[in-house]
């Protein structure tokens, strides 16, 4: 396959999806955002320039039926919406436990399974599910989250050896904490429960990196590119952690 191509961001409204279609649109490639804010992915539309947009709630069947159906065939698939919330687990409710699984594993699986008969017809096809270290490891107070992306990386893994003969490649990545909207928002729970300043927030995330920093959005990017390029084609099943050694 040769560019362009056509790529699906989901969960393109902002952080690691707007740097990752960045990154596809440099290298030539179709990019359509998806998110379920219009505002959002409009806001990114008229900042990145030639992309197109689509409403999808990844976690609802029906809504990423009609959002696939609406757009070309896909030939990239990023797999990055997703979200977090944080509770002690004897205080996670029932629909806390199931809006996490929804967003973060549901939607990859509904994407996924939207894709995958069409490039099975073509031969080839990328699929890149955003995980995170949480999908590797434990963390304390997000159990259900680390729960979904444990998930995402079984799937991930499982997917891979179904479609391993098709020309289709499905790898994760997992990124340690990034700087993103969904890290400022644990900076300021954080600071909201311990009185600590948002600099010795930030400092506590930072220190679970062994580098003693965040990830930059357009690190993970970079690595998602590279798993969309036809010279990755024997990577396949992988899910690479990009958190400066957490994980080592």
């Amino acid at each position: 396959m040769t560019a362009p191509l056509h790529a699906v961001v989901t969960g393109g409204g902002s952080g690691i999806g707007a740097a990752v279609a960045v990154s596809l649109l440099k290298e030539g490639h179709q990019v359509t955002l998806m998110g379920r804010n219009l505002q959002r992915l409009q806001a990114q539309q008229q900042r990145l320039g030639d992309v197109a947009v689509q409403v999808c709630d990844v976690g609802d069947e029906a809504s990423v039926s009609a959002a696939f159906a609406a757009i070309a065939p896909v030939d990239l698939l990023i797999n990055n919406a997703g979200q977090v919330e944080t509770a002690p687990l004897a205080k996670t409710s029932l629909e806390a436990w199931q809006r996490m699984l929804n967003v973060n594993l549901t939607g990859t699986f509904l994407c996924s399974r939207a894709v995958i008969p069409a490039m099975r017809e073509r031969g080839f096809g990328r699929i890149v599910n955003v995980a995170s270290t949480a999908g590797l490891k434990g963390y304390a107070y997000v159990a259900a989250y680390c729960a979904a992306k444990h998930g995402v990386v079984g799937m991930t893994r499982a997917l891979a050896l179904e479609l391993a003969k098709s020309g289709i490649t499905v790898n994760a990545v997992c990124p340690g904490y990034t700087e993103t909207e969904i890290v400022a928002t644990a900076i300021e729970t954080i600071q909201a429960k311990t009185g600590r300043t948002a600099d010795e927030a930030l400092a506590e995330l930072a220190k679970a990196n062994p580098q003693g920093r965040l990830i930059a959005p357009e690190e993970v990017a970079a690595s998602v590119l590279w798993l969309t390029r036809p010279e990755a084609g024997g990577v396949n099943g992988q899910a690479i952690a990009i958190c400066g050694g957490e994980t080592a």
